[in-house]
């Protein structure tokens, strides 16, 4: 990832709240030929210190379910076009158009389990996890000879990142004026997004 020094995020707490907000992560891993191929996956996200763990599960008929090895995890935070109406320098400093986001990569390697016992731990704890997020309760049942039978469609895997990349695009390489002019026209706006990438920047401001 492109990631220049002013839009660095060092913090894990930002990747935190990534988490938080989209657990829905875009998992990338070279084929046998080198070629890129890409899964959309819930995850469980877990953090303590600087060690992260992702845990989720594959179709067993996706071909990625068969690598055990290197992989990318893109975690998507908000984004927001930003117009260079939004600065008040816009005519003596020729601004253009851009895009502010948040985006997190994260660097490691793929171990796959498929045992039975790990597959329902794994299964009962998304659910109840993800059930809780809809005001609902269902729970695996492990007794249920029908759910069961399903863990043998599916394949699980760990992943703890050894190299973690976070890119808060926040006008940071902007004067203090202009930052405050696109935080405000962003929070205006009728989008979840813009206010949430407006609010992170107000809370950069000093």
């Amino acid at each position: 990832m492109y990631l220049p020094r002013a839009f660095a995020e060092p913090d894990l707490a930002q990747l935190d709240a990534l988490f938080a907000a989209d657990p829905f992560i875009t998992l990338v891993t070279p084929d046998a030929a080198g070629v890129p191929f890409v899964s959309h996956l819930p995850v469980l996200y877990r953090r303590d210190g600087d060690r992260v763990r992702l845990e989720g599960h594959w179709a067993r008929p996706n071909p990625q379910a068969a690598h055990g090895g290197e992989a990318l995890a893109i975690v998507h935070g908000p984004h927001a076009y930003v117009s260079p109406g939004c600065y008040p320098d816009k005519h003596e400093a020729g601004r253009v158009p851009t895009w502010n986001y948040v985006v997190a990569h994260l660097h490691g390697t793929l171990a796959t389990f498929e045992d039975e016992a790990g597959l329902a731990d794994l299964v009962a704890r998304l659910s109840r996890h993800f059930e809780a997020t809809v005001g609902s309760d269902w729970e695996f049942d492990p007794v249920d000879a029908r759910q069961l039978a399903m863990l043998s469609g599916i394949v699980g895997f760990r992943f703890e990142p050894t190299r973690i990349e976070i890119k808060a695009k926040l006008s940071q390489n902007h004067p203090e004026a202009n930052r405050r002019a696109v935080s405000a026209a962003l929070a205006a706006r009728d989008d979840a997004d813009a206010r949430a990438i407006a609010a992170r920047m107000q809370a950069a401001l000093p």
